[in-house]
């Protein structure tokens, strides 16, 4: 779901996009362009990357046009010629789209998407693509980790509060569960995206009524099947206690109490007590979930220190990806007219040509290396990751659905070697450039070192 598509999606682009374009028409340059889109380098404590965006983006271009009121405006800013805008007008992406499916395993330097198309509608859809995958794989990415580090402990997203906007929560929602969250505090996720929603209480519930028990049972009659209690406003054992006494009077409805809730303090040690209290009263089955603050190095933290936990909810850390907020992701042209081309700018140097990710796997199926190469090369063995999900702007598959992609992602990360799950990996995948690949990327480095000499 795309809050800004009920508005103006071909808007949602930076200006020299249009001005670039403009020069385009005015040269008369509508020739096919190839454009990339591929993250350079891995943020620190990172070794992999997770798909995701695609869906989303796909339903944006293959309804890109320019409105009425974007037309309009463009004319107000009295930048753009009036002759251009009425070619803007019959605007419609006609291009192809090779990509990596949501859910897929990626590395740096491979090519996430690549687009081949009118060199007008490839640069015009350039903010739109990596604005719609940015964040996306940056969430997935960061999900994954959290999940690795549960240890199949069951996990939720509590970010929506803190996430930079509501678009920003849907996806974070929506890509943590694709990568195996069991679900969201997300209520409008819930709805959008069939995902299960999860949540307790606050402690401005408890601090409403005159004591903490008075809560607790208000909040039990009221959902007498679904009685989680947030145990830690005043004092966390003594919540536990009186949680026990909820316990026994559920029990006497023929109910049982679903869990406690703990947010602050040493979760560890906490966790540990609560537990001996709940396993003394024979509460074996009351469910321990932990909140607050937490992350894949937290949560790896609590584990090793013995907390009794089984249920985890992660929030601010998710949603907004602390510790890594961005990715150097680029999206660069390839190649103009069947000519190669690439950027040889230091530190920004760029794979000339449609390309193709080739992936090999060892005898027992785990991933053993990538071979990055043109997209008219072929390996029998090798599985090639990019597919053409998109012909002359037709679809050329339907829309997957969530379920899909999350069995994608868990068939990915099966196959994914130990060492680089690892949250503080000490190992980089192999990603290796074909000979082909590097042949033509010398070539046309060296053409184009001589051309810019002698000009």
């Amino acid at each position: 779901m795309n809050f800004w598509k009920q508005h103006a999606p071909e808007l949602v682009t930076d200006l020299y996009e249009f001005t670039m374009a403009a020069s385009y028409w005015r040269e008369k340059m509508f020739e096919e362009a190839t454009f990339s889109l591929f993250v350079r380098d891995y943020p620190p404590r990172r070794a992999y990357f997770v798909a995701a965006g695609l869906e989303p983006l796909l339903e944006t271009l293959l309804d890109f046009r320019m409105s009425s009121s974007s037309l309009e405006y463009l004319e107000s800013t009295g930048i753009f010629p009036g002759e251009f805008l009425g070619y803007l007008e019959d605007l419609r992406f006609t291009g192809t789209v090779r990509a990596m499916p949501e859910g897929r395993i990626f590395f740096a330097d491979e090519p996430l998407l690549e687009i081949d198309a009118p060199i007008i509608q490839g640069q015009l859809v350039e903010t739109l693509v990596m604005n719609a995958l940015h964040l996306d794989v940056l969430a997935a990415s960061k999900a994954a980790r959290c999940v690795h580090a549960a240890g199949g402990r069951g996990i939720v997203d509590f970010s929506l509060r803190r996430t930079q906007g509501i678009d920003a929560g849907m996806k974070v929602a929506r890509c943590s569960y694709m990568t195996g969250f069991q679900g969201t505090s997300n209520v409008l996720a819930g709805k959008v995206y069939s995902i299960p929603v999860f949540g307790t209480m606050a402690h401005s519930y408890i601090t409403s009524f005159d004591h903490e028990m008075d809560a607790f049972s208000t909040y039990a009659r009221t959902f007498p099947d679904a009685t989680v209690l947030l145990i830690d406003t005043y004092d966390t054992l003594s919540g536990a206690e009186k949680a026990v006494e909820i316990a026994r009077r559920l029990e006497k409805q023929g109910k049982k109490l679903g869990g406690v809730r703990l947010d602050s303090g040493d979760l560890a040690d906490l966790s540990r007590k609560v537990r001996r209290i709940f396993r003394d009263a024979g509460l074996e089955d009351v469910k321990i979930l932990a909140s607050g603050g937490l992350d894949e190095y937290k949560v790896a933290d609590l584990l090793d220190a013995g907390a009794e936990i089984d249920l985890i909810a992660i929030g601010s850390k998710l949603g907004v990806s602390a510790d890594a907020p961005c990715l150097d992701m680029a999206y660069k042209l390839v190649e103009y007219k069947g000519r190669p081309v690439l950027k040889l700018s230091p530190g920004k140097r760029t794979w000339v040509g449609k390309k193709q990710v080739f992936r090999f796997h060892d005898k027992d199926g785990k991933m053993e290396r990538d071979i990055l190469g043109l997209d008219s090369e072929d390996y029998a063995e090798g599985k090639p990751l990019l597919e053409r999900v998109v012909v002359d702007g037709r679809l050329q598959r339907p829309l997957e659905s969530m379920e899909a992609v999350r069995r994608r992602f868990a068939r990915e990360w099966e196959s994914l070697p130990e060492p680089l799950r690892a949250i503080r990996p000490s190992c980089v995948y192999p990603v290796d450039a074909s000979l082909a690949l590097e042949k033509l990327e010398e070539t046309v480095a060296s053409e184009k070192e001589r051309e810019e000499i002698r000009s």
